[in-house]
């Protein structure tokens, strides 16, 4: 496999190609000749209009199989832009285009540099070259949204084809926050502020739901609450949420949370400092769908004090055991960091990375000359402490923690994503 760099390109095979783009994107395409203008508009592949002649678009991916392309073509030219629409890019995580073979094979791999206000991103385009295609990075950025776009290429657009949004009502976050800091004062736990990014987030979601008529963690570009988060620009060292339809204030809605006991545990939580709600109707059976969110800012030195609570957990087990406590590793750390921010940023969940890396590649790429290295993966846990107790209660993952043949640990979180956290514990020895 290679990586393109803006400007490069590479010859294709022939047959049917696929191009994914995972993450919080629409992914569109436009068929051409070689004047770079469409012959009409079933020409534009996009969320409203996924197939055209040898081209069909399902969520992130794309599958192109270019001699069945309309006659005449000569050129496919992908875009992507914001599932969240007027989010500039920059808000989002990096994108990166994956082009695989008919044989599934991953042939190559274009990540552009980080786009800022652009809504907009022509990744790369398909051409003709002789009697073969090849494939050519672009990475060039639009301002003016995928309208912009289209119309460039002869597509006649009145508006973006977008959903007609649910109906949002205007929030009491002052009540809000009196009514949820009495039920944590009450519990002893502290208060939280409100914080303009997940409030922002929260009403984005409960939006996204009422509009679907369901409660869902994603909506229907595929985009998780966690990641309606990240999208603002919001980086959290934890997160819990609350999905809920059917109460009509914020009154009914905390009342609701209290006297659920799941629910409830996440309002009292002592671990957030931070909070955000957002509420929109279904215009179509009039049900109100809520979304708040609980959080604690990113900090370096909040993320050290996480990674030595993690450490110091796993080593109050290997104590347990008989065996003796992992020293902290910093070329172990960076490795660990580098794959939980990659999780996130290339939508995966796995130790074998898109491009084949293992844990030990990591480890060597990040300087480490250990001669065994091991890995423990999780997503999805709120703290340190679930995500050990999790570790031990899985076999495999348990057998790493308890090796004797290990001597340094390293630890790395990122949150954000599908499942909203991503940790990883590489050990060496």
């Amino acid at each position: 496999m290679n990586e393109l760099v803006p400007g490069g390109n590479t010859p294709l095979p022939d047959g049917t190609l696929t191009f994914r783009v995972p993450g919080p994107f629409d992914v569109s395409a436009l068929v051409t000749d070689d004047t770079g203008r469409v012959r009409g508009d079933a020409d534009f592949v996009f969320y409203n209009q996924p197939t055209a002649p040898g081209t069909r678009l399902a969520g992130d991916t794309l599958t192109v199989t270019p001699a069945a392309l309309r006659p005449g073509a000569t050129r496919l030219t992908l875009a992507i832009s914001p599932a969240a629409p007027d989010t500039p890019l920059g808000h989002l995580p990096a994108p990166t285009l994956l082009v695989t073979a008919p044989d599934g094979r991953t042939i190559t791999r274009f990540t552009p540099p980080g786009p800022r206000r652009e809504t907009v991103l022509l990744l790369a385009e398909l051409y003709r070259k002789g009697p073969g295609w090849k494939l050519r990075a672009l990475g060039q950025g639009y301002a003016d949204g995928l309208a912009g776009v289209a119309r460039d290429f002869g597509v006649e657009v009145l508006e973006e084809a977008r959903p007609t949004p649910a109906r949002a009502i205007p929030t009491t976050p002052n009540g809000y926050l009196s009514l949820v800091n009495s039920a944590r004062t009450a519990a002893g736990s502290p208060p939280v502020t409100l914080n303009a990014q997940l409030t922002t987030a929260a009403q984005a979601h409960a939006t996204a739901m009422a509009a679907q008529g369901r409660l869902a963690a994603e909506g229907n570009g595929g985009l998780s609450v966690y990641q309606r988060v990240t999208t603002t620009g919001y980086a959290y060292l934890t997160i819990g949420e609350h999905l809920v339809s059917g109460p009509r204030t914020p009154a009914d809605f905390v009342d609701y949370c209290r006297s659920d006991q799941q629910a409830a545990r996440t309002l009292r939580g002592p671990a957030w400092s931070e909070t955000g709600l957002g509420h929109a109707t279904d215009p179509r059976s009039g049900t109100v769908f809520w979304t708040a969110l609980w959080a604690r800012p990113f900090s370096p030195a909040g993320l050290h004090r996480t990674a030595t609570e993690v450490i110091t957990l796993t080593n109050t087990e290997r104590t347990r055991a008989g065996l003796p406590p992992l020293d902290p590793d910093p070329l172990l750390t960076a490795a660990a960091q580098a794959h939980s921010a990659d999780m996130v940023a290339r939508a995966f969940y796995a130790h074998t990375s898109p491009d084949g890396g293992e844990p030990w590649h990591r480890a060597a790429a990040a300087g480490s000359t250990r001669g065994s290295v091991g890995e423990n993966i999780a997503c999805g846990q709120r703290s340190a402490a679930e995500v050990v107790l999790g570790w031990m209660n899985s076999p495999g993952h348990r057998a790493n923690i308890l090796k004797p043949g290990f001597t340094h640990i390293g630890i790395g979180f990122v949150g954000g994503g599908a499942a909203g956290t991503y940790w990883t514990q590489l050990f060496g020895g």
